[in-house]
């Protein structure tokens, strides 16, 4: 990747933008100082801390965060009865899964008056056709990183990663189903979005031979990776970015040529949310194109705000990894629901981590 890493951080010119775009609130009513709260659930290293920091000064209310380490570990929490949550980020198929198990509430968009800024292009997706519970904050792929400093062969997607013998020892997979399962099925030249039993037993198998290679699977690759622990990752763009920019530009991300899945996280409000009117203010300010623009330089994502793409400087809005050709997008699929298949994938899974 081409990202200089002193654009990469928040300047102070930027955060000056944040306070000229956003128009002071009125404060919290006297004697409620500090009762407004907003208790937000995310990925680990997915929201900027200076943005927080100016969403408080700017509306009094505190913004407290829980992270989580996969979307189904977010909806086990929803569904044992947390209402600990005002705010979650959940990844697309995970909103259907969400909205068909009733544990969202309809959002109001008399107090979203951003969502007009939103990129019509990642808006009414199958998951959520009329976005009534969910807006998307950021969207980004699942691919390969290397560090280079450790491993300088050639790699172009799945095949390689998943066959080469002189990656043995040195490589991890996410811990994650749909993404380890989907990339051999995309390997494969199938559907990540399969149902059918041969597909993914084909799936199954590519991982089952490549288990011996496999150092380990986690979910949380950005560390490893830059601490020299692990050579090459099945990472979120997010988490290579990031881990790029701590390294000096050492870690590189390939979009696999096999194509691989494009995913839109989205904000929605939890049924159980004790602070509804807060959640839609701070959603609301999440989707400014300042704030918008913050998060993509944060996390390193693609931009969900269509007025956030001019602010970005010109290596942010060149950068081939952060937007892609169409040639190129082509390739991916977003995850959907698997419904009745579920259960399939989770055996499939099983096994393929019970290997040794």
């Amino acid at each position: 990747m081409n990202l200089k890493t002193k654009n990469c951080f928040i300047s102070l010119a930027l955060v000056g933008l944040f306070f000229s775009a956003c128009t002071k609130n009125t404060q919290s009513p006297a004697g409620s100082s500090g009762s407004r709260v907003v208790n937000l659930a995310i990925w680990s290293n997915y929201v900027s801390p200076e943005l927080l920091g100016v969403f408080e000064k700017k509306t009094g209310i505190k913004v407290q965060v829980s992270n989580y380490s996969s979307n189904e570990e977010l909806l086990a929490k929803l569904q044992a009865g947390a209402s600990g949550y005002d705010v979650a980020v959940p990844s697309d198929y995970m909103v259907f899964a969400m909205i068909k198990l009733g544990l969202v509430r309809e959002l109001d968009y008399s107090l979203l008056p951003n969502s007009k800024s939103l990129d019509t292009k990642f808006l009414k997706k199958p998951y959520d056709p009329g976005n009534k519970y969910s807006v998307p904050y950021d969207v980004g792929t699942t691919g390969i990183a290397v560090n280079r400093t450790l491993y300088k062969g050639q790699i172009k997607g799945w095949k390689d990663l998943l066959t080469k013998t002189d990656l043995a020892g040195k490589f991890t997979l996410l811990d994650d189903a749909r993404e380890s399962l989907g990339a051999a099925l995309k390997m494969a030249g199938l559907s990540l979005n399969s149902k059918n039993p041969e597909d993914l037993k084909k799936a199954k198998d590519i991982l089952i031979q490549a288990r011996s290679r496999i150092k380990a699977f986690t979910s949380e690759p950005k560390m490893p990776l830059v601490n020299g622990e692990t050579a090459v990752a099945h990472a979120y763009v997010s988490d290579a970015l990031q881990a790029g920019r701590s390294t000096g530009n050492k870690i590189e991300y390939i979009l696999p040529e096999e194509g691989c899945t494009l995913w839109i996280d989205n904000l929605v409000i939890p049924q159980t949310s004790q602070h509804v009117k807060e959640a839609h203010e701070f959603i609301n300010f999440l989707l400014e194109p300042a704030s918008n623009v913050s998060t993509v330089m944060a996390i390193l994502a693609t931009p969900a705000n269509k007025d956030a793409f001019s602010l970005l400087p010109k290596d942010f809005q060149s950068n081939a990894v952060l937007f892609p050709s169409d040639k190129i997008q082509a390739k991916f699929e977003m995850m959907q629901d698997m419904g009745d298949a579920t259960a399939l994938w989770d055996r499939m899974w099983t096994e393929v981590k019970a290997q040794r």
